[in-house]
């Protein structure tokens, strides 16, 4: 699965240059929510031609041809998913800016009870909740 995005690039007519290959492969194998910045740490290890401008160049690509998801946690720092990813909510800690992603089938069945009940069905949502660790008595 490590090619699933340099597949979808490819599907989706773009070029594939090694240094997008080698960022489309960083992306595939991240399990957080990374920031340009750390994107670049992460590609350049693989190839230290890699310039932080081809970096933002890149994502900006793929997020316009839906290949990835932009994520703002009110950080001031915009992080990056796949956009194919399985659906999941975010839990972001204000504490630390971990950010930890979970599905709970009530909630989302909450969600589709509420857009019935104001007349719509639901196509889609994103849920972010913010907290703190709650302090152990």
């Amino acid at each position: 699965m490590s090619d699933d995005i340099i597949r979808r690039c490819e599907a989706k007519g773009l070029r594939m240059t090694e240094q997008r290959r080698t960022l489309a492969r960083v992306l595939n194998d991240s399990g957080d929510h990374p920031d340009v910045e750390e994107l670049y740490v992460r590609a350049s290890a693989l190839d230290p031609r890699i310039s932080l401008a081809t970096v933002y160049r890149t994502v900006k690509l793929f997020e316009e041809a839906g290949i990835l998801d932009r994520l703002e946690f009110g950080d001031g720092r915009a992080r990056y998913e796949d956009a194919e990813r399985e659906h999941h909510d975010h839990l972001i800690d204000l504490h630390t800016g971990a950010v930890i992603e979970f599905v709970d089938p009530e909630i989302e069945a909450l969600q589709e009870k509420i857009a019935a009940r104001l007349g719509y069905r639901l196509k889609g949502h994103r849920l972010e909740l913010y907290g703190v660790p709650a302090k152990k008595d």
